[in-house]
């Protein structure tokens, strides 16, 4: 399932209903925990399906604040990068939103540097981290939106859902955004 949506940049972006650690766009992101431990979810399936050298380089860096990102090479996946980024463990507190917006802001500028033209991301923090997806996607798309609005480099942005209720959120919220 995949759905389609072109900005008037230029920019195209994308619904899909998949697998994450699948995608050959020149990056991904990866919803990480601030230590860049690995974990479930999103996480675990990319440093499995990576293999050993991602977490090498992730202890490398060591740590991650909530909010920002850091980049690792792909090891055995099929992109180029992995864009780790730590969402907010969802509290209800006016600070979650400005933090999940800052999740998404701070991966795009990392894939600015890397100069990619592709990007996929999942849904950040709305898994193990609590976020309800509702109030969750709004701010996943804006923020891309309004990113690339103003980078014309990324060229694709895709979003991979897991379930077909959040294809679906995802889908409907970006039919009701205007240009």
């Amino acid at each position: 399932m995949i759905h389609r949506r072109q900005l008037a940049g230029g920019t195209m972006f994308e619904i899909v209903r998949g697998d994450i650690t699948q995608e050959t766009t020149d990056a991904i992101v990866n919803a990480a925990n601030a230590r860049l431990a690995g974990g479930g979810g999103v996480d675990g399936a990319i440093h499995r399906a990576g293999g050993p050298g991602i977490m090498a380089e992730c202890r490398k860096i060591g740590r991650c604040p909530t909010g920002f990102a850091v980049v690792t090479t792909a090891g055995k996946l099929k992109t180029k990068w992995v864009i780790h980024t730590v969402g907010p463990i969802y509290s209800g507190l006016p600070d979650d939103p400005k933090q999940l917006a800052s999740a998404y802001r701070n991966s795009l500028q990392r894939a600015v540097e890397k100069k990619v033209e592709s990007i996929a991301f999942p849904s950040i923090s709305t898994g193990a981290y609590g976020y309800p997806i509702d109030k969750a996607c709004p701010i996943a798309l804006t923020t891309c939106i309004d990113f690339v609005r103003q980078n014309s480099t990324i060229k694709l942005v895709r979003f991979i859902l897991f379930s077909d209720a959040d294809y679906a959120m995802y889908v409907n919220t970006l039919n009701r955004m205007k240009d």
